[in-house]
């Protein structure tokens, strides 16, 4: 087992690890930007390096920086967290050149499935079923070809895209040239590659992920699924699980179809694998080769923690049981509570004044605030995360309900209003709801 693990990441996540780390005996290094000088993790970590100033092209995403700051603190494998260089193929390479046990997949293995393109392929040759879709796309004439084999409403995706960013519909054939060009240019702002490629857009889906644990000896599990449909602009808000919309029957199936496709694949570490699912089809979209933000509520049913997992197969542990073992246990709810305003969404950085969790029974908070925490204006506005764990859904949702009640965040605003007025609508308490479904109730409600 691995003696000191270098935490490449900031924020509640960072926080996660340190304890996960903690609770195996594992000594802990926390790397910082200069803004999160004071955040919870870099307290309470073994030890802490600076990285860089608050700019996260000159800290975290600061590859050399990193590995300098490993070497420097003797750490013998480094955890990336989610987001940054999580799944940054190239990242996961120079710490496996430097001698230092990157948790997580295989460099190789993060380029085959963090390529959406190789990705749909490799799926297609595993049985994964997949969307209507095409190649990376050479020009706007080869777009329209596809777009007519494919046929309309179509979407354009950006190769390494994630977040929602370079991917853009289009209705017909007129909105398909702006649609293409626009998708090229976010893609290129963001990826740095404005490599595309297209596939049918269904109208009307839910998104629903399926978690799996692999390790280096061939052993695969699925973890069950989280439905993950209540979006805004493509970012999660609420997530669940199970999801209200399968039965045992095609959750039974679509597990197995996807523990064999892993198996095939010879992927290792944690990862998730998402689809569309429409009028009880399942339609691959893509696989995160890392740990999800959404993880805590596969840990509240399954009991297994994720990021334990992750570490013990990175030093080369077996997972030690089998799908058989697995048991599914009750119902979770997450909630991403974010420093923004509930109405506009613009960010609210700044002091938190007050700061008072939720308890009890069934209730998980993961955050790193503090009151007299001040947010920097610099990060991803998500500051926590409200986990609810019940015997039945309609028993999480009553949990819920109360546990937002308790949530005090003073100093700044959060979106902890939206949230307690999505799970009070009709649609969400009975589970008939969509990826469209969020959206469409904000724009009735300014109506």
């Amino acid at each position: 087992m691995f003696e000191k693990v270098l935490i490449a990441n900031r924020g509640e996540v960072a926080l996660r690890i340190h304890r996960a780390c903690r609770e195996m005996g594992i000594r802990t290094v926390a790397v910082h930007s200069e803004a999160d000088a004071n955040a919870m993790h870099v307290r309470l970590a073994d030890e802490a390096v600076c990285i860089g100033p608050a700019k996260s092209a000159d800290s975290y995403l600061n590859k050399p920086a990193i590995i300098t700051a490993a070497h420097i603190t003797g750490a013998d494998a480094i955890h990336p967290g989610f987001g940054f260089l999580s799944e940054n193929a190239d990242f996961a390479e120079m710490v496996e050149k430097h001698g230092i046990a990157f948790i997580g997949p295989t460099s190789a293995q993060m380029r085959l499935m963090g390529d959406k393109i190789t990705a749909r392929i490799a799926a297609i040759d595993a049985g994964l079923p997949v969307t209507p879709g095409s190649p990376a796309l050479d020009s706007l004439e080869d777009a329209l070809s596809w777009a007519e084999k494919i046929g309309y409403p179509v979407i354009i995706k950006a190769k390494d895209g994630g977040g929602g960013k370079g991917m853009k519909i289009a209705f017909n054939e007129n909105e398909l040239s702006e649609a293409y060009t626009m998708a090229r240019a976010e893609a290129k702002a963001a990826f740095t590659s404005d490599v595309v490629y297209m596939e049918k857009y269904l109208q009307n889906p839910r998104h629903i992920e399926m978690q799996i644990l692999a390790d280096k000896y061939g052993n695969v599990v699925h973890l069950g699924e989280r439905d993950c449909s209540i979006q805004r602009n493509n970012q999660k808000v609420i997530e669940e699980c199970p999801s209200p919309a399968l039965n045992d029957a095609e959750r039974k199936k679509i597990g197995e179809i996807v523990r064999k496709a892993i198996e095939k694949i010879g992927y290792t570490s944690a990862g998730t694998l998402e689809f569309l699912y429409e009028n009880g089809q399942f339609y691959f979209m893509e696989m995160n080769t890392r740990l999800q933000v959404e993880h805590p509520i596969t840990e509240a049913i399954t009991g297994i923690d994720l990021v334990r997992e992750q570490i013990r197969i990175a030093s080369g542990a077996a997972l030690g049981y089998t799908q058989d073992d697995i048991i599914f246990n009750g119902h979770a709810i997450e909630c991403r509570i974010n420093a923004e305003d509930p109405e506009t969404f613009a960010p609210c950085p700044g002091k938190i004044v007050e700061w008072h969790a939720p308890g009890g029974l069934g209730v998980r908070v993961d955050s790193e605030i503090y009151s007299g925490y001040t947010i920097p204006p610099y990060y991803d506005s998500m500051i926590a995360k409200l986990i609810i764990h019940g015997k039945t859904r309609n028993s999480a949702l009553m949990r819920l309900r109360r546990a937002l009640e308790e949530c005090i965040i003073m100093g700044v605003k959060t979106t902890i209003p939206l949230h307690q007025e999505i799970i009070s609508q009709a649609e969400y308490i009975d589970g008939q709801y969509n990826i469209h479904w969020l959206e469409k109730f904000m724009e009735n409600n300014k109506k």
